[in-house]
């Protein structure tokens, strides 16, 4: 992969070119093990995406409104915009994750005094499986990511920053 390639997250439709953090978060659900003192996890309860981002450009209005398209919450109107999320929810693919079932559960948007040709945006986004099928082919895709970036190198070619406390002796 070439160094200066900016690879956008994809939420929904929406490329997200300018991504300043991501946030995967799962949790599980602890079952106790009947007459003992020990716990079990059993099953996977939650997993929710937090995606914070600038939107930069004459099309920053136009992401913004895209980006609220996505978090409809009526399946026939956010059906109307991507015709496949009635079967799955809204796709996010990134490099840290591949979920098909997610939902926005917040969007906020800050433009401010410094940055005025700049939207801040913030997303959380829950996984809601509608089918489990989808579930399915979410987890191998995930699977697939993560086998596929073993093989990239990650190491950075930017050169190393000498730091040192104070002046030099």
């Amino acid at each position: 992969m070439a160094t200066n390639v900016n690879v956008p997250v994809l939420i929904g439709v929406v490329p997200l070119l300018y991504v300043t953090n991501l946030v995967l978060s799962e949790g599980y659900q602890v079952q106790q093990i009947a007459g003992s003192r020990l716990a079990q996890l059993v099953a996977p309860t939650t997993k929710t995406i937090q995606v914070d981002a600038v939107l930069l450009g004459s099309d920053r209005l136009l992401m913004k409104k895209a980006l609220e398209a996505m978090a409809l919450t009526s399946r026939a109107l956010a059906s109307a915009i991507a015709p496949l999320m009635a079967l799955a929810g809204v796709p996010v693919i990134s490099g840290l994750t591949i979920s098909p079932d997610m939902q926005v559960t917040s969007l906020r948007f800050t433009q401010s005094n410094q940055k005025r040709d700049a939207i801040d945006v913030s997303i959380t986004l829950e996984q809601v499986p509608r089918s489990s099928l989808v579930q399915l082919i979410g987890e191998a895709a995930d699977v697939a990511l993560a086998a596929g970036s073993a093989a990239i190198p990650s190491m950075s070619t930017l050169p190393a920053v000498i730091r040192q406390l104070g002046p030099s002796l």
